[in-house]
């Protein structure tokens, strides 16, 4: 005679397994739909670009974001890791990018907070690459 709570363990691993599955199939095609949103935006970039005759600051700065974003989800499907440091990244780049653009039309208290934000993300990174290095434990930043 079977035990009743054998097919209920069974059963509940095989739903665990097929919603993690799932759940990485989603993933997945996300990154993807979103590699495929970035290649997108980068060639209307350079068509507009192409269009002016001249590329701005304010687009070699938003080149950088774009491959940033790319370099993270290449990261993603060679380690299937993501790495925290690559979304701060693009958060110092993106508000670079306002501060260089809008920099003329700021109040000094608005350059000021902005500059703050990158001091405290940039303090972030090394707080990052300082405690994976000193205790690393297969974290996905880890270089």
């Amino acid at each position: 005679m079977s035990d009743p709570n054998s097919k209920l363990i069974s059963g509940h691993q095989f739903i665990e397994r097929l919603g993690n599955e799932l759940n990485n199939i989603a993933h997945l095609l996300l990154l993807f739909i979103l590699w495929i949103a970035v290649l997108w935006s980068t060639a209307a970039s350079v068509f507009d670009i192409l269009h002016r005759g001249t590329p701005s600051l304010d687009d070699l700065l938003l080149f950088f974001i774009y491959l940033e974003i790319l370099a993270m989800i290449g990261i993603y499907f060679q380690t299937k890791r993501m790495p925290v440091r690559f979304l701060i990244y693009i958060a110092i780049t993106a508000i670079t990018r306002v501060l260089v653009v809008d920099v003329k039309t700021m109040s000094n208290a608005t350059i000021i907070t902005y500059a703050g934000a990158i001091t405290v993300l940039a303090v972030a990174i090394f707080i990052i690459k300082y405690s994976s290095a000193k205790f690393p434990g297969g974290s996905p930043d880890q270089s």
